[in-house]
């Protein structure tokens, strides 16, 4: 993983954020929100500015930071974001809303593993983003990869689990040692994937890029 000390340099020197932006990330400081880090954000974005997708799905909305990030970051790509969390859901909404980005984002409130026909209706995706539930990735890319576009990319956040996947010894609990195990499994899968060439990037708290092969 990236040092503190140079994950902090890479943060200072990053562009200021719009206004609504900062209050975003200032509420989810306030209210314990998983939205994702500076560098993490900003390497996203940099796929998302390459790729240019037309229409991209994320798997967890949360309070809609990334997917408004996306929206402004390629002006051309609408995206349909899942979640299940109904207060989160809520606030993405009015977020969404107060950026007047309506037209391009929609969101689906329910569990990701019980929308496919929903989401379904909006495919094929170019680019796919999995920031939901760890344990269940594996699940969440075997129900959603079938509707990536033949070029398309999906990335995946928080496969090095601070770390732990790497080292669990300072784990006591057993639910985060399960957990730990989900992510092993789900990364060696991906990386063995006979339809995808995937890479681990060490940003934030780990980000899987996996392109399919041509």
């Amino acid at each position: 993983m990236v040092s503190n000390e140079v994950n902090q340099y890479i943060e200072k020197i990053i562009p200021t954020r719009s206004e609504q932006v900062l209050i975003m990330e200032q509420y989810a400081k306030e209210h314990n929100v998983p939205i994702m880090d500076l560098v993490g954000i900003e390497t996203l974005l940099s796929y998302v500015r390459l790729k240019k997708p037309r229409r991209i799905l994320e798997v967890g909305t949360a309070i809609g930071y990334s997917a408004i990030r996306m929206a402004l970051a390629c002006e051309t790509a609408e995206i349909i974001s899942i979640e299940r969390d109904e207060e989160r859901y809520n606030i993405a909404k009015d977020n969404v809303k107060n950026l007047f980005l309506e037209s391009r984002i929609t969101l689906l409130f329910g569990d990701a593993n019980e929308l496919q026909g929903q989401v379904e209706d909006y495919a094929p995706y170019d680019f796919i983003f999995i920031d939901a539930a760890k344990g269940q990735y594996q699940n969440f890319f075997d129900h959603y990869s079938s509707m990536l576009s033949e070029d398309g990319i999906i990335v995946t956040d928080n496969v090095l689990f601070r770390g732990y996947v790497a080292d669990e010894s300072g784990l006591e609990s057993r639910r985060l040692r399960s957990l730990v195990k989900k992510i092993r499994s789900f990364n060696e899968y991906m990386m063995q994937h006979p339809d995808y060439q995937s890479s681990i990037l060490p940003v934030g708290d780990g980000m899987m890029v996996s392109i399919r092969n041509s």
